[in-house]
């Protein structure tokens, strides 16, 4: 590859690095968020949907790291595309991550979520039908309206969000020590 070529891969990757920047700072704000609900026996709609917010901001930040930020660096380092696992495995060994079997614990988590089936949300319909007003504000779910899954994975979700961010540090670093992105 030229040397053009991968002047225009490193004005990529600041792109997407700062895409992820903006990620990891919302990500945060709803792990705070979700934390503050802690786990109950009833959520309300709000709380649900900050749970679906979480688990939405989390697999995004993991796609922009893994399928945007690791993918570019990949080429950057002129590498031969392998399957994921082999990537991240180089990857913790040439001290870009600080561990594999985390980032794919991450990736697993992500397509758990991303396959989670809907819940039943017909009672929510059958609630509102019955009101004259469409505030949620005194509409409190049971746990029938949050799928089981998904209301046992916020929990770990926050944990390996630490793991991400440590990830996303490591390789801050080794990039930054090949001047491929500039200080954030």
């Amino acid at each position: 590859m030229s040397k053009e070529n991968d002047q225009v891969l490193i004005n990529l990757l600041q792109s997407e690095w700062d895409l992820l920047q903006a990620a990891v700072s919302t990500l945060q704000l709803s792990i705070e968020k979700c934390q503050a609900i802690g786990k109950k026996e009833n959520y309300s709609f709000e709380e649900l949907e900050s749970f679906d917010s979480l688990t939405s901001k989390f697999n995004r930040t993991s796609d922009i790291f893994t399928q945007k930020v690791m993918r570019t660096v990949w080429m950057l380092l002129h590498e031969p595309f392998v399957p994921f696992i082999d990537i991240v495995n180089k990857a913790e060994k040439m001290s870009m991550l600080r561990s594999a079997d985390g980032v794919i614990a991450i990736r697993d988590m992500r397509n758990q979520i991303a396959h989670e089936t809907s819940p039943d949300l017909s009672g929510i319909a059958s609630y509102m039908s019955t009101r004259q007003s469409t505030t949620f504000a005194n509409l409190t779910l049971t746990n029938e309206y949050i799928p089981e899954a998904i209301r046992d994975l916020v929990p770990e979700v926050i944990e390996l969000t630490s793991q991400l961010i440590e990830n996303i540090e490591d390789c801050r670093n080794f990039l930054l020590m090949r001047n491929w992105i500039t200080k954030i």
